[in-house]
């Protein structure tokens, strides 16, 4: 049996941030799989540039893990009421690809977040941008992080009891959504 792949999407671009360390979390809890973090430090979406020069090569290399991808976990942090414009944006640029590369890929949603709500809102937000594509979006358990500077520890394990057992449960629901 060939290895699955896991794709990694963080809505953040610092190299610590805590949406960084969720998918690393949720690959740990995922199992056994390939893990791929996906690089979203993308120009921003620019239909002159994309008619001039065409698909830059780093979103159709986004493209393209998304397609290999046998399931993606995203984790989004809270801007404003929503997801970040480095997530948005690489949703956009990625819609211009040829195919639709998300059309039935078990994707599994997830923030962090300083606030007590732990990036709910951008969460349903995200929900809604990714409706076009079609994925088998994972309904839940949900998982928003409150207060995440001080839910991982020194090594960017989740300290908090219960977040790691709804990640571990949500991480089941996303290998069997690939059986499915």
């Amino acid at each position: 049996m060939t290895a699955l792949t896991l794709l990694g999407l963080a809505g953040a671009l610092r190299r610590e941030s805590t949406n960084r360390m969720l998918i690393r979390e949720a690959a740990r809890a995922f199992g056994p799989a390939d893990f791929i973090e996906a690089d979203l430090a993308l120009p921003l979406y620019d239909g002159d540039l994309e008619q001039s020069a065409g698909i830059p090569d780093v979103v159709q290399r986004l493209a393209d893990q998304i397609a290999a991808a046998d399931a993606v976990v995203i984790s989004t942090p809270e801007y404003n009421k929503g997801p970040s414009g480095v997530l948005k944006n690489a949703l956009d640029w990625v819609s211009r690809t040829a195919n639709n590369p998300w059309i039935d890929t078990p994707v599994a949603v997830m923030s962090s977040a300083e606030g007590r709500a732990g990036g709910e809102r951008s969460q349903m937000v995200l929900r809604g941008f990714l409706t076009p594509f079609q994925p088998r979006l994972l309904t839940g358990p949900e998982l928003h992080v409150a207060d995440c500077r001080n839910q991982f520890d020194a090594e960017g394990r989740l300290i908090s009891d219960r977040y790691a057992a709804t990640l571990e449960k949500l991480m089941q629901k996303l290998r069997a959504e690939i059986r499915g």
